[in-house]
């Protein structure tokens, strides 16, 4: 390195901005074992105490990308997207949106990732479907976008070591909330993936990590920066998360959930099908260039004729998965002991505490609280009310499903049971867009 690490830690802890190529330098040198971790914890916990211009900011997720390979879609004939989500409780939305897109005429190479604490994992979800391989090669991960216009896999190790070293690090340095720290984190791994269009989720509420708007906005408003400044397409849109989306939080039952949607049965969860469509639309519309109500069109038209749930079952079957032994399996519950929660008196759902459900599944084994816990695809919760609902006094709130830890589910009932609130006035109309940024 032409500036000595130490000499860039004395000028990040006083706030000085660093010029572009110190950060490549130092990320390079980090991904090659040349800085040791103790230096980079104090360069990160500098960061997060004296924050990152943009430009710094960018010359970061840029180091981090190029730490690595970078994918190149240039013999797809279709442009293509990607959606980006913070995560929040019962968010199954890339299983509907991504095939959705595609179905669009968009090609969508989704490396997406797992669950770790009380945030469940796209990967773990359709690793509960028999057979699905959620850790394709890059090699296999092009061909399958080729062939059906999407895969949604796990990152390799190719793809931005930088980020994969530097996030175990933060991990136990105390240094995760950091906003420049978490949009080099998600934006370098989106730039080696190599969409050209990226659209951004960026929960807010009690069950998302960014817990206030304020917090949230200027999270996507980092992230729609970033990724402009590195030559990509891109928007946001900051979503509730103050209570569950649909109705199913947990592995397989999000799956069945999202089948249902894709093919337009069951009871259709609104909130999931107004942001799956406005999501998919956005990728639509700013990859292919066209105004967004007809994009938005499109994609409403798409999840009613089949097409998107084509392409899903399509994807699967070129993972590896057998949608039909699933349906087989959990058709009955996938073997897991259930109980009820009822309710206590009559009225409306006023609310439904994302937290306090997340916790639950979570207990129930349907996450992990370290990266090689094993996790029950059977286990989580299945809400039978959402806002707004009419319930009269001992109707199923909810029911909640374990198999290896059914000995919790009574005392897990008891807990979820505090997550309702049921008023005698109708409540407000629940509002899932709180702002968008372009």
């Amino acid at each position: 390195m032409e500036t000595p690490v130490k000499i860039l830690l004395d000028r990040k802890r006083e706030g000085c901005e660093l010029p572009s190529s110190d950060i490549h330098d130092l990320i390079a040198a980090y991904t090659r074992g040349e800085v040791p971790d103790y230096q980079m914890a104090a360069f990160a916990m500098a960061v997060c105490c004296n924050g990152m211009t943009g430009a710094e900011t960018l010359a970061l997720t840029e180091a981090m990308r190029d730490s690595g390979d970078k994918m190149d879609w240039s013999d797809v004939s279709r442009p293509t997207a990607d959606k980006h989500s913070t995560g929040g409780v019962g968010d199954k939305l890339s299983l509907i949106i991504q095939p959705l897109a595609a179905s669009c005429g968009v090609a969508v190479p989704s490396l997406t990732g797992r669950g770790l604490g009380l945030t469940g994992g796209t990967a773990d979800t359709l690793e509960s479907i028999p057979g699905y391989n959620a850790s394709l090669t890059l090699a296999d991960f092009k061909k399958v976008v080729a062939s059906c216009g999407c895969s949604m896999t796990v990152q390799t190790a190719e793809i931005a070591p930088a980020d994969k070293k530097l996030y175990a690090l933060r991990d136990v340095t105390g240094t995760v909330p950091s906003i420049p720290l978490i949009v080099a984190s998600i934006l370098s791994k989106k730039l080696a993936e190599g969409a050209e269009t990226l659209v951004f989720d960026v929960k807010c509420g009690r069950g998302a990590f960014m817990k206030t708007r304020e917090q949230a906005v200027a999270l996507a408003n980092a992230l729609v920066s970033g990724a402009k400044g590195a030559g990509r397409k891109a928007s946001a849109l900051v979503t509730s998360m103050d209570e569950p989306l649909g109705f199913a939080v947990g592995n397989a039952l999000e799956v069945k959930e999202s089948i249902d949607v894709l093919k337009g049965e069951g009871r259709h969860p609104a909130d999931i099908i107004e942001l799956s469509v406005e999501f998919a639309a956005r990728m639509v519309a700013l990859s292919k260039g066209t105004a967004l109500d007809v994009a938005r069109k499109e994609c409403h038209d798409n999840l009613k004729n089949g097409k998107a749930y084509a392409v899903f079952a399509e994807m699967v079957k070129l993972h590896g998965g057998n949608l039909a032994e699933f349906e087989r399996i959990y058709a009955e519950g996938g073997g897991a002991s259930s109980v009820e929660v009822l309710a206590p008196v009559s009225g409306f759902i006023l609310d439904i505490d994302a937290e306090t459900v997340a916790r639950a599944a979570f207990n129930l084994g349907a996450g992990r609280a370290k990266t090689d816990d094993a996790i029950d695809m059977s286990s989580g919760v299945l809400l039978s009310v959402v806002h707004g609902d009419r319930v009269e006094k001992g109707q199923p709130l909810a029911k909640l499903f374990a198999k290896d830890r059914s000995a919790l589910l009574d005392v897990e009932a008891k807990s979820l049971a505090e997550a309702f609130v049921i008023s005698e006035e109708f409540p407000s109309v629940r509002r899932l867009i709180i702002e968008e940024i372009q």
